[in-house]
């Protein structure tokens, strides 16, 4: 609990959460503390700074014109804060007390692991968060600091104060139902089948949408799933075919015997990886990341893909 009379780095984390969410609840769920907590860190600050900063009676809750005022501080106070933690942090690793880190789902088997290990080898009191999720919910909690960086498919243009480093590039391709297209024109045999799409609430199953929709392309279309397991095991089934790229083939390996995987039968379309950050937050330290896991994603992802699709070699490749 703050001390009364003063401000305090924890009660102005609070604040920002609970202005950014305009919900108390919402603040608790993304501090990892209790609605009561948020509340009475909030009551402290603004008994400290003698002023009202939220309209908590409100629905959702509101910033009084004190506390826009304010929140412009508060971030810039934040930004100081974490950038100091770093700069300690690259003059003596053993000091970086928290690191939380964002990966997509595409990951979190294989890589994620790997690379956690190896850092908790040199960050010995480090305690590390793990939020595992899609692209664009990844990128909304790197934005409001709920995360320090994030390892995620880019989305359009990077938002202003962020610094990228790009990791890998992968190609969409066709899955379908082992050998209904061997012998005849893929479109054709396509165009008799349903398209099972990846979900248009996700970034990437509107990037397919958008690419469909632009080759003049409208497959008969009855599901949209979020589950790239789910979607394999219909494609395996024989329910229809499916446009994925090699990281969400390999995640759902158990189907891969009764699927083909092949190129797009009309014009190319593909995605980077990237790894995304604060710009000067965190020093040097998301371009060790990255320089780390292009060995990682060499070895676990684009080695054994091209092995088993040589086809890929120059479409699949890091950054």
């Amino acid at each position: 609990m703050a001390t009364a009379g003063k401000i305090t780095l924890w009660g102005i984390e609070v604040f920002v959460a609970t202005a950014e969410e305009a919900s108390i609840s919402a603040a608790s769920r993304r501090l990892g503390t209790s609605a009561a907590t948020v509340s009475q860190q909030i009551t402290n600050l603004e008994g400290a700074i003698g002023t009202t900063l939220l309209n908590r009676g409100e629905r959702p809750v509101s910033l009084t014109p004190a506390g826009e005022m304010f929140l412009r501080r508060a971030n810039s106070i934040l930004n100081e804060a974490e950038q100091a933690r770093a700069e300690l942090a690259m003059v003596d690793l053993s000091r970086l007390t928290r690191f939380r880190l964002g990966m997509i789902e595409d990951f979190d088997a294989d890589v994620t692991p790997s690379l956690l290990r190896a850092m908790s080898q040199e960050l010995k009191n480090c305690q590390f968060l793990l939020e595992t999720g899609p692209s664009h919910h990844l990128v909304e909690l790197l934005d409001t600091r709920a995360l320090d960086v994030i390892v995620a498919a880019d989305m359009d243009q990077p938002a202003a104060g962020m610094e990228v480093h790009a990791l890998l590039r992968e190609p969409y391709l066709i899955a379908a139902p082992k050998g209904v297209l061997k012998g005849e024109n893929m479109a054709r045999g396509l165009s008799r089948m349903q398209l099972i799409q990846y979900t248009t609430r996700h970034h990437m199953g509107r990037q397919i949408a958008a690419h469909l929709v632009r080759q003049n392309l409208r497959p008969t279309q009855r599901f949209e799933l979020d589950s790239y397991h789910a979607i394999m095991a219909m494609v395996a089934d024989g329910a229809g075919w499916t446009i994925l790229t090699p990281l969400g083939w390999m995640r759902a390996g158990r189907f891969r015997d009764a699927v083909d995987l092949l190129p797009l039968p009309f014009a190319p379309l593909s995605r980077t990886i990237s790894l995304t950050a604060r710009t000067d937050i965190l020093g040097q330290m998301p371009a060790t990341i990255a320089h780390r896991m292009k060995p990682l994603l060499q070895q676990m992802i684009v080695a054994p893909a091209i092995k088993q699709y040589p086809w890929l070699k120059g479409d699949l490749n890091l950054l």
